[in-house]
């Protein structure tokens, strides 16, 4: 698939720059709003946005009182006791600059993330959730999965996607293990179900990031199939985790035959690279095509210079300078990868975060300063794997370690106050390039 040019998300919008909506005080309950229209991603109840992203902080940087009173389990579970945070910042459609979010991420619906699951979680929809590592609630079958996760080359990617009788509905991106694992009220989760509350992992122990997207029936379908490029793992016959009826309606043959080509390893190595309908670009990775993640999305931004801020860990990928540095590459690729160098640490008014593997789990990408767009990119991935060796390149072994033998996805906005905030919050300190 060719490259998209560049995108413009919000051009000529009015509210891009507007005051963002006055939210409601807090409540422990979430009304069982769902099943009226389509799901659409909500800052609040009855306060819904074309798009949302939310950056939870790790609990180092700024944790969470375990007595805070904002604390809530409105989707099962009990409240969890160790090193927290579910403080986070949001931007959004309305107001796209990054600025603190009211109460505790996911607990109620005066927050995005629980008002937006909330609608879906108590409401009659179709819905598919999908997760490499569930913790066994729900269990996971078949070759590469044990009890705690779906290794590769399963795809490493989270998150649901939620649509109404008439096929509109919203993808909500994730990046945290074990959450959510049900999505639906009529299957309750034995291990709980609220940021927080999840007994099998400490999902809110490290910084996280959630995004929210309003889909039209083309781009449910466009994301299915993307989903099914990605690996992701899910399973199919288990209705805690996918909603094939809704009132007694099945689902349409055409959505139906996309759902049921997830949960499957796909060999295949063509890649995803659409503009949905809200002028958001999907990007979406074959476990097959075995290259870096993130010099992948640059490659296909049109070799566009990036920061990114990922669990950084073993093997950690470095920063490159650019297709120079990179020696894990595929000829379908045609456009050469940009500078993207990896963050090790950065702020948030004054305060000091680190990027690594352990305090952060969120997968985020921006343009670099000197570039012409303004991306923000919201993944699956991690910058873990190799770049391989002007020696030996593409050697089968070395190029499909880690995530580069994995799939997953990336949303792309362009939009310069959006970028901004991502950027300024990732800037400060960087992984080496390659000796």
């Amino acid at each position: 698939m060719a490259a998209i040019g560049s995108l413009s998300l919000l051009a000529g919008n009015p509210l891009q720059n507007a005051p963002p909506p006055s939210l409601p005080t807090p409540a422990v309950a979430i009304a069982p709003i769902g099943g009226v229209g389509a799901p659409t991603p909500l800052l609040a109840v009855n306060q819904p946005a074309d798009w949302w992203f939310a950056y939870k902080f790790n609990s180092d940087s700024f944790p969470t009182a375990d007595n805070d009173p904002g604390r809530a389990c409105a989707f099962g579970g009990s409240p969890q006791h160790y090193g927290f945070s579910q403080k986070y910042v949001v931007a959004s459609s309305f107001n796209a600059t990054l600025s603190d979010g009211p109460g505790l991420i996911g607990t109620s619906g005066a927050d995005p993330l629980g008002a937006t699951f909330g609608q879906i979680y108590n409401g009659q929809y179709y819905f598919v959730v999908w997760n490499d590592q569930f913790k066994n609630d729900p269990p996971m079958k078949g070759a590469d999965c044990t009890t705690e996760e779906c290794g590769s080359p399963w795809g490493h990617s989270k998150g649901m996607l939620a649509w109404d009788t008439q096929g509109n509905g919203l993808l909500l991106q994730v990046t945290t293990p074990s959450w959510p694992g049900a999505g639906g009220s009529a299957h309750q989760r034995a291990a709980g179900n609220t940021l927080g509350c999840v007994g099998n992992d400490d999902d809110v122990s490290n910084a996280q990031d959630f995004f929210a997207l309003k889909l039209s029936r083309d781009d449910v379908k466009t994301v299915l199939g993307a989903l099914a490029v990605a690996s992701v793992s899910t399973d199919t016959s288990n209705a805690q985790i996918v909603n094939r009826v809704v009132g007694g309606t099945p689902l349409p043959q055409d959505l139906e035959v996309l759902v049921d080509a997830l949960g499957k390893q796909s060999t295949a190595k063509t890649y995803v690279n659409q503009t949905l309908s809200s002028g958001v670009r999907i990007i979406a990775k074959p476990s097959a095509l075995h290259v870096p993640p993130w010099q992948f999305v640059s490659s296909l931004l049109g070799g566009e210079p990036l920061l990114t801020a990922t669990w950084w860990a073993n093997p950690p990928i470095a920063s490159t300078h650019s297709q120079a540095d990179v020696h894990c590459w595929d000829p379908s690729l045609a456009t050469p990868s940009g500078e993207v160098d990896v963050a090790l640490k950065g702020s948030w008014e004054g305060t000091a975060m680190s990027f690594t593997g352990g305090p952060n789990h969120a997968k985020v990408g921006v343009s670099l300063a000197t570039s012409a767009h303004h991306y923000a990119i919201f993944g699956d991935m991690n910058q873990q794997g190799q770049l391989g060796s002007a020696s030996s390149p593409n050697d089968p072994k070395t190029c499909s370690s880690s995530q580069n033998g994995r799939g997953g996805m990336f949303f792309v906005l362009d939009n310069p106050n959006l970028a901004a905030g991502v950027l300024k919050m990732l800037s400060g300190q960087i992984a080496a390039y390659p000796s």
